[in-house]
């Protein structure tokens, strides 16, 4: 009890100083003694909630990163020097197949045209034989109008083999363009600063390019099928229809053109044959199973093997009149079966290209013979020509 009466008179004393600091470091306090801000501020005030809330700081949730958005922000849009030469070549590809539907629509309106051509062209003959058969007067006027129908018909045939020759011209310009572009997007795997992305679509380029270049090779063909043909044609027609010009003007029928008649190509070939013995009395036989009269490798692109080709065949012509030849597309038979149906298709596909190439020399298609062997010692594709 005495420690407590002794101690009151310290209490009332720390009491009365802390009352006495809280009067003087007041804001009003402060402004009376001239608005200084003193070092130490003593008060029971709560803090303001904007410092509370820099001073009491929680942690921060950031967002959760999934694979799905790191692979996002990796595979983005680029824009590097391949992907640039990809979009070169992508427009040089579509102008190159905007072309090629071009041509394949005057092909088929050039087909269409044949047909119709060929049409009114028997017509008028068949009105003629009809006619004939039946009897008529000599040199028959409306027999005749139908015959200069016929030859306009004939006409207008060999104007269109003059327009399918500019054609063939066009598609084999396209397939060289085909080839450069080809040959552009695999060097393109070579240049350095592309990104994974580039290298995807240098492959599906490659894809869409290879299949441009086997609708050109199937546009080269047909083309090539509908030359030879309609020149055939022309041929064997425009002597029947001499033939029939005769018949007119006699008005009795004569039927077809000799040159038509099987037996008279044989004839010719045999006279042929007997003239280049009497020629060469020492000629051979041609060789039944010969080595190859050539041998074309296909170990690279754009052989040129053209004018080898027509040295060798002139020359066996000339030895043998009456020869034929075989083209044998040999391709290698080492690998799994996927590696050898694509070595048979490009063997197929260079076959193809070198028997277009003799049709264009003047080789007759019905002297060519066409096969496909498989070969061990084959490394690439080759096509072997045999004189039979």
């Amino acid at each position: 009890m005495n420690t407590l009466n002794a101690s009151r008179p310290l209490y009332l004393v720390c009491s009365l100083l802390v009352t006495t600091f809280t009067m003087l470091f007041t804001p009003s306090a402060m402004a009376q003694s001239g608005g200084k801000t003193p070092a130490l501020v003593i008060t029971n005030q709560p803090l303001p909630a904007t410092l509370a809330g820099q001073v009491y700081t929680k942690p921060v949730q950031t967002t959760t990163i999934t694979p799905q958005n790191l692979l996002e922000s990796y595979y983005g849009t680029s824009d590097t020097m391949v992907s640039r030469k990809i979009g070169d070549i992508h427009k040089d590809l579509g102008s190159l197949q905007q072309d090629m539907a071009k041509l394949s629509e005057r092909i088929l309106g050039l087909e269409k045209t044949n047909q119709s051509e060929a049409a009114g062209y028997y017509a008028s003959t068949a009105t003629i034989s009809t006619q004939l058969q039946s009897g008529t007067t000599p040199g028959n006027p409306r027999l005749l109008q139908k015959l200069a129908n016929a030859q306009d018909s004939l006409d207008k045939l060999a104007r269109n083999v003059n327009d399918m020759n500019e054609l063939a011209i066009e598609i084999t310009k396209s397939g060289s363009v085909a080839s450069y572009l080809l040959e552009g997007a695999r060097s393109a795997y070579g240049l350095t600063g592309a990104v994974e992305e580039d290298h995807v679509q240098l492959a599906q380029l490659e894809d869409s390019i290879n299949n441009t270049i086997i609708i050109i090779d199937r546009l080269q063909n047909n083309i090539n099928d509908d030359i030879t043909r309609t020149s055939a044609y022309l041929a064997t027609e425009r002597n029947n229809l001499r033939t029939m010009s005769l018949a007119v003007s006699d008005g009795n029928l004569l039927g077809k053109s000799l040159s038509s008649r099987p037996f008279t190509s044989a004839a010719k070939k045999t006279e042929i044959v007997e003239m280049a013995k009497v020629a060469m009395p020492d000629q051979p036989p041609a060789p039944s199973n010969p080595r190859p009269l050539v041998k074309i490798r296909f170990d690279r692109e754009n052989v040129d093997y053209e004018q080898p080709v027509y040295i060798a065949l002139n020359e066996a012509m000339e030895k043998f009149p009456d020869a034929r030849f075989e083209l044998v597309a040999v391709y290698p038979s080492e690998g799994n079966a996927a590696q050898a149906a694509i070595e048979s298709t490009k063997s197929r596909r260079n076959a193809e290209r070198v028997l277009r190439s003799m049709t264009q020399m003047g080789l007759p298609m019905d002297k060519v013979d066409i096969s496909y062997a498989a070969s061990s010692d084959a490394s690439s594709s080759e096509v072997h020509i045999y004189v039979r």
